[in-house]
């Protein structure tokens, strides 16, 4: 899998845990897209799930990573383009089934919400889990 690009993006209040991650995937192998920010200055989430739409539906990467304050709102502005399915995690069951019955595509974090180790363990089950598909296909292809 780590010949597939993914992009990561957050605001200033994701900048900490971007960074980790970012050097998480490049420690993985993976081909990384950094789409911002790369300042501790105030900038809008809405504009970096956007970047990460646009990544997504242009086919620049097949996977993303979204960082904000709570994860919320950056999830919400990435899910605004059909051709991503950003789940917001806390744990690994989450990382482990939005992936196998949702075929997520982008992970999101809260960077004041979760914690580092809970982060990296929740990506690397997020990049090793395939879509179940079966039964879920059908279900997923409606979020289209």
């Amino acid at each position: 899998m780590s010949s597939e690009t993914i992009a990561i993006a957050c605001d200033h209040a994701g900048l900490e845990m971007k960074s980790s991650l970012l050097e998480h995937l490049q420690s993985l192998g993976h081909s990384v897209l950094d789409l911002g920010t790369n300042s501790p200055d105030r900038v809008d989430y809405p504009d970096f799930g956007a970047a990460m739409g646009e990544a997504i539906k242009s086919g620049q990467a097949a996977r993303g990573v979204l960082v904000c304050g709570s994860g919320i709102g950056i999830s919400i502005a990435a899910n605004r383009y059909s051709e991503v399915r950003a789940a917001l995690i806390h744990d690994a069951l989450g990382a482990k089934m939005c992936r196998l019955h949702n075929d997520a595509n982008v992970i999101c974090f809260g960077g004041r919400m979760t914690g580092m180790g809970v982060a990296l363990d929740c990506l690397d089950i997020f990049l090793e889990t395939e879509f179940e598909g079966g039964r879920h296909t059908a279900r997923v292809a409606k979020f289209s």
